[in-house]
């Protein structure tokens, strides 16, 4: 593991008043201006700059009018389910007379908007379907909807293909020429700009006067934004950071979903302090569970619920279902930790892009046991696991900086045809379809493409570190300090900080996690940290001095409030 620290930059172009401390932070995560850190609605860009938004506005709008029965196509996972339930709560706030949704069964009928799916809807006679986090690759889902006569919009967030999907109006800020300057939005944040478009075209209708309903605040609905945010990882640009820091302001004001509010009372996070990564660590996994182990729509309907009884008994049965999630994926993780084991003993154990496989894994968790073996390998990882159709093979892929993992799952579709079945993602995550039978030469090709694009380099891990804490700063203020100047997250990453500590005590506690008490330097006060999945039984008997980084964190326990360090990474010295 390497720690590399980030350069220096001028911070003469920041706020005079900000703390030093976060001058310095923020100008090495390139904010260029002060209106960077302007986090109000006004500083969100406008909805104009989405090409193809007005043309489905009034789509919209004209269903509206017409009293069309419009149904929601949504994904299974926590974007998916917070895009589908702000399009059902927005929608018919804005007057629309029929919102219904729809979530595909991952184990039934795979990823988007398939003809299969089209047919399960056509049963409920749509006039429209509105895909929320999916349909940028659906040609062949929107072409069997239009078929039947649906109108068909499309709102995604993923890389498109060769081939459009020939629906009604497609909302994608990563369409090719797109103007958008944020490609970064997540599903439900498309989502909320296309509300935003339709409430301007309902405006200069008189809608609102004309059906006597009152204009609704749709900011009112950002909580949802910020958590599908989170949860599906997107880069935290400026707009997004708009986005989630005003979700939480909501969620803190306790003027949140009852849903919501629910998964983070039986987390046991308090609104009042919650930050983003409560929402991507705390919230996101017990909503995810729904979709990796069952269905999504109680995940949906907790979401969609005003009852706050009925909201916190189906967060109960998420995490119900997060602690199922828990225990299949260790099982996963323990097979994953063996068949590496195995491979060390193979030829061609030093795969670039490893692929691994079991007939017994669960198809829903693939993606989890993908992440973790790319963390310990540092280097891009495909999990498959049986389709359940006896013939395919459904795989999850996760990658590294420096490698795109869509573009090689494309470059080897491409110069293998009919290897892959279907595949679609982002650059660091992606999911695929295959032949059982072209697992191996799938393997082989894979290998090759990510040795292309890495190009000689040997990936290793790496923290990026924000170097050492000033003399003094390691205390509950700094700690507070940090984590109101949030929201933090990916591409905006939560400070983190090395340093040698003296260790005071050490022990391994839930039997993987490592907690450690340790002293700094300028400091006559302990501190308690944790290392969470990390042991020391390799460490010398007697250790007096170990390198850490670290994140500063406030532990809440038993009513008391002390500081924390969420340790990334420890060495004995």
């Amino acid at each position: 593991m390497q720690i590399i620290r980030r350069p220096d930059a001028g911070t003469d172009h920041l706020p005079e008043n900000l703390h030093p401390l976060l001058k310095r932070l923020y100008a090495s995560r390139a904010v260029a201006a002060p209106g960077e850190l302007d986090y109000s609605l006004k500083a969100l860009l406008p909805h104009t700059a989405l090409s193809n938004i007005d043309h489905a506005a009034v789509l919209l709008a004209d269903a509206l009018a017409a009293g069309k029965r419009i149904l929601i196509v949504a994904d299974f996972d926590a974007d998916g389910a917070t895009a589908c339930a702000l399009a059902v709560r927005g929608l018919t706030a804005l007057g629309a007379k029929d919102v219904r949704y729809i979530v595909p069964n991952r184990f039934d009928y795979g990823y988007g908007l398939s003809p299969e799916i089209v047919a399960v809807a056509a049963e409920q006679n749509p006039d429209v379907i509105v895909t929320v986090d999916n349909g940028i690759a659906s040609v062949a889902g929107v072409a069997a909807a239009k078929q039947h006569g649906m109108q068909v919009v499309v709102t995604d967030h993923h890389l498109p293909g060769h081939e459009l999907p020939a629906a009604d109006a497609i909302v994608n800020p990563n369409l090719r020429d797109d103007p958008f300057p944020s490609k970064c939005l997540a599903g439900v944040g498309v989502m909320f700009y296309v509300l935003i478009a339709l409430r301007a075209v309902l405006r200069e209708r008189d809608w609102f006067n004309a059906q006597s309903i009152s204009e609704p605040n749709l900011a009112q609905w950002l909580d949802l934004v910020a958590l599908g945010t989170v949860a599906d990882m997107v880069p935290l640009d400026h707009n997004n950071r708009i986005l989630v820091a005003q979700g939480l302001a909501r969620i803190r004001s306790q003027a949140c979903c009852p849903g919501i509010n629910a998964l983070l009372k039986l987390s046991g996070r308090q609104p009042a302090g919650i930050t983003a990564s409560d929402l991507g660590f705390a919230v996101a996994p017990r909503l995810n569970a729904a979709g990796r182990l069952t269905d999504m729509t109680v995940g949906i309907e907790c979401l969609l619920t005003d009852s706050a009884e009925a909201a916190t008994a189906m967060a109960r049965q998420l995490d119900q279902l997060n602690h199922e999630r828990r225990e299949i994926q260790a099982t996963m993780h323990e097979d994953a930790d063996q068949i590496l084991r195995d491979l060390a003993l193979a030829e061609g154990a030093d795969a670039m892009g490893v692929c691994l496989y079991r007939d017994d894994w669960h198809q829903g968790l693939v993606g989890l046991v993908a992440g973790r073996v790319k963390d310990e390998l540092h280097r891009p990882v495909i999990a498959f696991a049986p389709a359940g159709d006896g013939i395919n093979l459904k795989g999850s892929a996760r990658s590294i900086p420096g490698v795109h993992i869509r573009d090689a799952l494309d470059a080897v579709a491409t110069q293998n045809p009919g290897l892959i079945a279907k595949f679609g993602g982002h650059a660091m995550a992606a999911g695929l379809s295959l032949d059982a039978a072209c697992l191996e030469p799938f393997a082989e090709a894979f290998d090759m493409e990510v040795r292309r694009q890495l190009n000689g380099d040997d990936p290793v891990g790496r923290i990026i570190s924000d170097g050492p804490l000033p003399a003094g700063s390691l205390s509950m203020q700094v700690a507070k300090l940090i984590a109101e100047a949030g929201p933090w997250g990916q591409g905006f990453p939560e400070p983190v900080f090395d340093g040698e500590f003296e260790l005071l005590e050490r022990k391994i506690v839930g039997g993987r996690h490592l907690r450690l008490q340790l002293k700094a330097p300028d400091s006559q006060k302990p501190v308690n940290a944790i290392a969470f999945s990390t042991v020391d039984h390799d460490w010398p008997e007697q250790v007096q001095r170990v390198s850490v980084a670290y994140r500063l964190d406030i532990n809440h326990f038993a009513g008391r409030r002390e500081l924390q360090l969420m340790v990334d990474w420890v060495k004995p010295l």
